[in-house]
């Protein structure tokens, strides 16, 4: 109603305010103080009166009831005495609250204003039904001054004359109420003032009331009962208020009523001069108060008889008016009406007679123009209307359908049986026991040779590639004209509802196409007849009724049938026959997939029959040779060695007295070369542990088993990352201290590419945790590789002589955050390809359920300053280990709010640290209040889908200078060196702190 407050219903102990407005408890303590406004007067005791805190309330409820009751419904059926209505006040014709007192008749109403207390004879179209936020009680309280009571025997005059008293001293003045007991029908008794006027003792010496006796406080004296009638008798003995509304109200939006000749001159001159009434206690003399008292009863009904009367009249007088102007105003418009249809008729008959002089012309011409839209539409397949190539789909499944091979279900069981001989294996430990589960699982190759044989025969003779082409051309072809298909049962009911309804329609277009043709039929022999009576070399006269007169008759049948023939062609379809073409579509398409994906599985168990024929045969009745391997770990051997006494040979010659450079050169050069011989060598060894880890996971799950000399099981359990060949000594290697001071940090070169050795110190326990760490990050790269946005790892290996695991990971010199922005900042565009690949990097370990943890401006590089990768992390610690280090970017902390309060990392926490890291680009911080303020609702994924990574492609332009890693300018590098130095120095704390 009023901005956010609303209305309510309230009980009848409580009185309920809106809109901000304190709600007033009705329980009435003694000697409360309330201030009040006298808005009714019933005799000199009683009097309604409004609450000067409610005066806003009573101002809002005037709004509300303006806007609503002008047009709600007049209230229907029976009145509700305890329900609030809006009732229409006679006298300013405005809408105030009121509740039924009585009813009268069918027509007549008595109410009461709660808001203020008089009550009204209304109609009942007066009344309307009020929304339920205006159904709460009412704003005015009644009051009865304390200790007093109207006399028993006290005369009609003497009564009004006290109305009036009271109403002189209280009515629309601001007066205290002192609260001294509470009456069951809830009438507050009170004790009144004025200033210093105790109004009370005013009305008893004027001899208007008596005082009653009271016992207590709290028994409240009981005034003579009078019968209702004669009650409401005395209230309507007051003229009925004429209230002020909305902008005119007074200041507590108050009824200004009259109570009696010189009183409501007085109260109107106070209202127009804008000041309050008051009046001195010694003012209050005898002949002040004598008002109206010439005011008798008779008088006020004969009154209140004529004001009701004229009302009545005027009502008439007023429908008269309307209902002769409604009348006027329909006279005028009949008369245009009938002019109108004059104009109409004659431009109608003159529109005739030119229709008539060309009416042959003018139908031979219409005809024609559809016969030519009829010629065009036989020329063209209307099937699809009729469900022909639903008809050919269903024939098409029905003819060439595909079935389950008989062979299929026996190879399914022969499979099942396979694969857990080979799980047995898989879990065997033991040498012997595993050869007698091979024995058993090479039996079980046999068996299930043979039927792989008989399903791939079946398979080769069923034409399974042409059928599935054929399903899904067919397929394409109904989704481009019936589009989406609808989810529904598969039954054949929906097939015979098609049929039936296909025949129908058939038979329909039938009939209506030979009817077009036998009513052209007709139209041709007609004009072939009419040819001869118009032919002057035909001697045989043939004019008659029958030749020249049916014209008419044939013109309207031909027109009719090949109306109806263009409208079965052209008009759209039905409701229902939609749905019966929509459901056969979508039946039709379920059975096609269903089908195809049996054809599918089908396909799926012939592709791995053949592998495993293929395999069969090759290692029949034996098992993979290590030979190869063995072979190749024997030259490995050997070739460590030569390296070794060249190292040691090396050495010599530099620490010799009189060393020959030439010759130490030599052997550097071929020391290199034994070096990449066994890098060489080592990458062969990773080829056949490949082969050999496909074939133990494929089909010979024993070979770890067979063969525990070679290490395979760890082998798989590292991804492929472990190698035993590997050792630290063989590799040319320089600390790097600048890097990380806790942690053995190497760099050298393989192949020609820069490599960094991190060393882990492990023991017994954490090596394997090391190594299954590695191994769940090595695997996440490997799925996408240059893709993942991972930094890659080459090779993980243990040291023989040292508790110490390393990996090898290749080295990007100053390409990490911190030292590409100390040297030259990342511009927008860069900044956005370098972190959409870091996202790209965290996405790929979440969806493998990995937390980084550690992520930091010193492990997250910028390759080219265009490709970001996201490093590795320290594989010794657990991730909360890793999350535990607050690394800072600026005056930044990277450690997200949920880990400061003691909770476990999670993927949020990693993204919190990557929006952190986005900070020195503006145009990015829309992501970063995603990224950083609203923690649950965003992943790795959407960040990729993030608009401001959505970078037009752009043709790539050759630039030598980014060929390789970015390599500043020496000019620059000078300039910067001391930048980052500084930068160096503060992240060199970090445990991670290392530029890989």
């Amino acid at each position: 109603m009023w901005g956010q407050g609303h209305f309510s219903r309230a009980p009848a102990t409580e009185s309920v305010s809106f809109s901000g407005v304190v709600q007033m408890d009705e329980d009435t303590h003694y000697d409360k103080v309330e201030d009040v406004v006298g808005s009714h007067i019933e005799d000199a005791v009683t009097f309604w009166a409004q609450s000067i805190s409610r005066n806003k309330d009573i101002m809002k409820i005037g709004r509300s009831l303006s806007e609503v009751c002008p047009q709600a419904s007049s209230v229907l059926g029976s009145l509700d005495p305890k329900k609030i209505y809006g009732g229409l006040f006679s006298e300013d014709k405005c809408w105030y609250r009121c509740k039924v007192l009585k009813i009268i008749s069918d027509e007549k109403c008595l109410v009461r204003y709660i808001d203020y207390g008089n009550t009204e004879i209304l109609n009942r179209s007066d009344i309307v039904e009020i929304p339920l936020e205006l159904q709460f009680s009412s704003v005015a309280k009644k009051y009865k001054l304390w200790g007093l009571q109207i006399p028993s025997n006290q005369e009609v005059t003497h009564f009004d004359q006290g109305r009036t008293f009271l109403g002189s001293l209280i009515f629309e003045k601001e007066i205290k109420m002192k609260i001294k007991a509470t009456s069951q029908d809830g009438t507050v008794i009170a004790q009144a003032e004025y200033g210093s006027v105790d109004i009370g003792e005013e009305v008893f010496k004027k001899g208007f009331a008596e005082k009653c006796k009271l016992t207590s406080r709290t028994d409240i004296c009981e005034e003579n009962k009078s019968d209702p009638g004669q009650l409401v008798l005395r209230n309507l003995k007051s003229p009925i208020p004429l209230w002020g509304h909305r902008s005119n109200q007074s200041t507590f939006g108050r009824p200004k009523g009259r109570l009696s000749g010189k009183l409501t001159l007085d109260l109107k001159n106070e209202n127009d001069s804008g000041n309050p009434m008051t009046f001195a206690k010694e003012s209050l003399a005898v002949g002040d108060f004598n008002l109206g008292s010439n005011v008798s009863l008779a008088k006020i009904k004969q009154d209140q008889k004529l004001i009701e009367e004229n009302e009545k009249l005027k009502t008439e007088k007023n429908a008269l008016l309307e209902s002769y102007k409604a009348l006027e105003l329909k006279v005028e418009q009949i008369a245009q009406e009938l002019q109108q249809e004059k104009a109409a008729s004659v431009d109608l008959t003159h529109r005739l007679e030119s229709t008539l002089k060309t009416c042959v012309d003018t139908r031979m011409k219409n005809l024609a123009a559809k016969m030519k839209m009829l010629k065009e539409i036989r020329h063209v397949s209307i099937s699809v209307r009729f469900g022909n190539d639903l008809s050919e789909a269903i024939q098409v499944l029905d003819e060439g359908c595909f079935t389950t091979p008989v062979s299929l279900k026996g190879l399914e069981i022969m499979w099942a049986e396979y694969i857990l001989a080979q799980e047995k294996i898989k879990t065997c430990e033991n040498v012997n026991e595993g050869n007698i589960l091979i024995a058993q699982r090479n039996e079980m190759q046999q068996k299930l040779y043979m039927s792989v044989e008989d399903f791939i025969l079946e398979v080769d003779e069923s034409s399974l590639h042409k059928r599935l082409k054929t399903l899904q051309d067919l397929s394409a072809s109904l989704e481009a004209v019936y589009g989406q298909a609808r989810e529904g049962a598969n039954t054949d009911e929906i097939l015979k509802k098609f049929y039936d309804w296909k025949c129908d329609k058939r038979e329909e277009f039938t009939n209506v196409r030979s009817e077009t043709e036998a009513s052209l039929q007709r139209l041709v022999a007609w004009f072939q007849r009419t040819l001869k009576v118009f032919d002057l070399s035909v001697e045989e006269s043939l004019i008659s009724e029958d030749t020249i007169g049916s014209i008419d008759e044939i013109l309207e049948k031909t027109e009719s049938s090949v109306c109806k023939e263009l409208e079965i062609s052209l008009i759209d379809q039905g409701d229902g026959d939609k749905e019966i073409i929509l459901n056969t579509y979508s039946q039709i398409l379920q059975k096609i997939r269903s089908e195809e994906r049996l054809i599918t599985t089908v396909q799926a168990k012939y592709k791995d029959s053949i592998e495993f024929k293929q395999q069969l045969i090759e290692y029949l009745n034996k098992t993979p040779s290590v030979d190869h391997l063995l072979s190749i770990k024997k030259t490995l051997k050997s070739l460590k060695a030569q390296l070794r006494w060249k190292l040691v040979e090396k050495n010599n010659l530099e620490e010799s007295d009189d060393p020959d450079d030439s010759q130490i050169e030599k052997i550097k050069e071929e020391i290199t070369q034994l070096r990449n011989n066994v890098l060489q060598e080592i990458c062969y060894e990773r080829e056949e542990y490949e082969k050999l880890t496909s074939l133990a996971q494929k089909w010979f799950p024993e070979l770890p088993l067979l063969h525990p000399e070679i290490g395979l099981l760890k082998y798989m359990n590292s991804g492929g990352l472990l190698t035993m060949s590997l050792e630290r000594d063989l590799l040319d290697a320089e600390p790097m201290k600048e890097l990380s001071s806790k942690r053995p940090l190497v760099c050298s070169e393989v192949n020609g590419q820069i490599i960094l050795l991190k060393g882990y110190s492990v023991d017994v326990d954490t090596e394997a945790r090391v190594i299954e760490r590695a191994a769940a990050y090595h695997r996440a790269w490997k799925e996408a590789e240059e893709e993942s946005g991972l930094l890659p790892l080459i090779f993980l290996f243990l040291c023989k002589s040292d508790p110490m695991a390393y990996v090898m990971a290749p080295y990007y010199p100053r390409a990490n955050l911190s030292a590409v922005q100390a040297i030259m900042p990342l511009n927008s565009e860069e900044a956005l390809k370098v972190m959409k690949g870091v996202a790209q990097g965290l996405h790929t370990l979440h969806k493998a359920d990995i937390i980084h943890g550690s992520l930091h401006q010193n492990n997250v590089f910028a390759l080219n300053r265009e490709q970001g990768i996201v490093g590795d992390f320290d594989f010794t610690k657990s991730v909360n280990q890793r999350a535990s280090v607050n690394m800072m970017v600026g005056d930044l902390s990277l450690m997200s709010p949920e880990l400061k309060m003691g909770k476990p990392a999670s993927p949020s926490s990693d993204l919190y640290a990557y929006g952190c890291l986005l900070l020195w680009d503006d145009k990015v911080r829309s992501l970063l209040c995603s990224l950083i303020y609203y923690r649950s609702s965003i992943t790795a994924e959407q960040v990729l889908n993030a608009e401001c990574f959505l970078i037009p492609k752009e043709k790539s332009v050759p630039n030598p200078e980014k060929d390789t890693e970015y390599i500043p300018y020496k000019k620059e590098e000078e300039i910067k060196t001391e930048n980052l130095d500084k930068c160096m120095e503060k992240t060199r704390n970090g445990e991670a702190n290392f530029d890989c």
